[in-house]
């Protein structure tokens, strides 16, 4: 398959005329070009340029290539040209539900403000939402999303950037004991009637991770899929919930209460590798604002 170098070679040669010239036009040394010239023509098989007593010119083969050889490197600069402006392309990032809302819209709101309003080159975003920062990470290795930003799954080989710290307390309704409490100490939800997360979940697993740390299990009663239903289901009476302080609705009115001793896990925004612009100046404004905390 020819080289685009030996392609651009070619055409610099027949449009200078001889093969001092494209060298000149190249800033390239004459036998740099003559090689490229004859492993090109070697590869074809036939020769595409015939040689005068002053220069060059192109044979009919060599046209023929020519013509083609134009496209193909016009195509190649376009789409370099394509891979270097960020305003063409799309920054995909997925997001933990919980964290829309609290921690993405924001940082967004911060990214964008780089270009003013209205501005055609400010590039496109696209969002993908989840609920498994296991399922996010996959994701991103899969080359579907450029940014992940999620709790830290349970595995990551590539670039994770520590946005902050989210808080998970403890929610419940007015006439729960806990709800006359300063805090709750992750003992005291031993035996506790409860609301959680899907069995398997990864949350789900962290949660009962921490509880059994304090020699305490609770009772789960009701399971959804939803991470923001947890703190509703619980000022219901459901039973308590443990949330992080971002899956909180905004307005929420009931008793939440903090531990003890704080439970924090991190949040992350995941990358399979630097060097790309567009998402690193993301994750930089990610950073820079970090995790909201709840009032």
């Amino acid at each position: 398959m020819p080289t685009l170098r030996a392609l651009k070679c070619l055409l610099a040669v027949v449009d200078a005329g001889s093969v001092t010239g494209a060298a000149r036009a190249l800033h390239a040394s004459q036998p740099a070009v003559s090689h490229q010239l004859a492993a090109l023509e070697s590869e074809v098989g036939v020769p595409l340029l015939e040689r005068l007593p002053r220069g060059v010119r192109p044979t009919a083969a060599g046209r023929r290539l020519v013509e083609r050889a134009r496209v193909a490197v016009t195509a190649a600069d376009e789409a370099v040209l394509a891979a270097r402006d960020e305003r063409l392309s799309d920054l995909r990032v997925g997001c933990a539900e919980s964290f829309t809302a609290s921690l993405l819209a924001p940082a967004l709101a911060d990214w964008w403000a780089h270009w003013p309003p209205g501005d055609a080159a400010a590039p496109g975003f696209a969002l993908t939402e989840g609920s498994s920062a296991d399922d996010l990470a996959a994701a991103v290795r899969r080359g579907d999303l450029d940014v992940a930003v999620c709790p830290r799954p349970s595995t990551w080989p590539g670039v994770a950037d520590v946005v902050g710290h989210e808080e998970l307390v403890v929610v419940c309704w007015p006439g729960h004991r806990f709800a006359g409490q300063v805090s709750v100490d992750p003992a005291d939800l031993d035996g506790e009637d409860a609301v959680g997360l899907v069995a398997g979940s990864a949350f789900d697993a962290w949660v009962s991770g921490r509880l059994a740390e304090a020699g305490a299990r609770a009772r789960v009663r009701l399971r959804t899929r939803q991470i923001g239903a947890l703190a509703p289901l619980a000022l219901a009476g459901l039973g308590v919930a443990v949330v992080p302080t971002t899956a909180i609705p905004a307005g929420f009115a009931g008793p939440v209460r903090p531990f003890t001793r704080p439970l924090q896990r991190d949040v992350v925004a995941l990358r399979r590798t630097t060097g790309d612009p567009l998402s690193e100046r993301f994750v930089e404004v990610l950073v820079a604002r970090g995790v909201p905390r709840r009032p």
